[in-house]
């Protein structure tokens, strides 16, 4: 039986002399350089993966536009996660032409970075989130713990706002997840709210290994299940941690106790329903 498309729904894609990733400095000496479709190719071989969505690592539209340009010259990538000044006071207008562009699936502000805790509770933001649905779009979650609650309150005021959460909110694995777990747990019993599989090995305190994933992943499972779930490599930011083929394999037998038909939901299904990809 024929398994449904593999999407990798989180991946990206830069070029360092573009100027515009304020969080990659030379400290990060194994992506500080370009990470574009051709070094990647090998791995979404191996992995079988059938197409891919690339998301924003700069707070710019011109990168949003780049990755829409990438987007235009390889067949594989199925849709664009991009950036806009959210606050702006053209902010919808800005939206709505970005939108022209089918490739366009989604917005994410990068949340994580904002000093203020608070930003994504703000009135102003509402007619952007209105926005955001209004043109068939998604919004992704940069979160970390922290950010959870007011996640929670964000979505109760804007119900319809079609959302998922990268990396897990990024747990702080091989440490005490009992926190992550009752924030996490208050969002998964939200129907519509999306999460993804993907940036856990980044968040490993200590030794990176399949054992020590264990506790988030089956929280994830258990919380979301199959049809809310999605696998996203974070290539290349996984690399600092582990490669492609490492997190591919063991998202795989992490999963192991799931029928065909729920690794198919995971392993692409999920992510090609959620962000409306062809």
């Amino acid at each position: 039986m024929a398994h449904a498309p593999r999407i990798d729904s989180h991946m990206h894609v830069w070029q360092v002399s573009r100027g515009d990733y304020g969080w990659l400095t030379p400290d990060l000496k194994p992506l500080y350089r370009d990470f574009g479709i051709d070094d990647v190719r090998a791995a979404w071989d191996a992995a079988g993966i059938d197409g891919a969505v690339l998301v924003q690592a700069a707070p710019t539209v011109a990168e949003t536009r780049y990755l829409l340009a990438v987007a235009k010259s390889e067949k594989r990538v199925k849709g664009v996660v991009g950036w806009i000044d959210m606050l702006a006071p053209d902010a919808v207008d800005e939206l709505e032409g970005l939108a022209t562009d089918t490739a366009l699936r989604g917005i994410r502000p990068m949340l994580q970075d904002i000093p203020d805790d608070d930003w994504m509770l703000k009135r102003e933001l509402s007619p952007v989130y209105r926005a955001i649905v209004d043109l068939g779009l998604r919004f992704d979650a940069l979160v970390l713990p922290r950010h959870l609650p007011n996640l929670l309150r964000m979505i109760e005021r804007h119900p319809d706002l079609p959302i998922v959460i990268d990396h897990g909110a990024k747990p702080h694995i091989g440490e005490s997840l009992d926190s992550w777990h009752k924030d996490m747990a208050a969002l998964a019993a939200i129907p519509h709210v999306h999460c993804k599989l993907s940036g856990l090995v980044t968040e490993c305190r200590g030794q990176v290994s399949k054992e020590a994933l264990v506790p988030a992943v089956q929280a994830l499972l258990e919380m979301f299940g199959p049809q809310r779930l999605m696998f996203g490599s974070d290539w290349p930011v996984c690399t600092l941690r582990s490669p492609y083929a490492a997190w591919w394999q063991w998202a795989n037998e992490l999963t192991a106790s799931l029928s065909a038909q729920e690794k198919d939901a995971v392993f692409g299904a999920t992510a090609q329903r959620f962000y409306g990809l062809s």
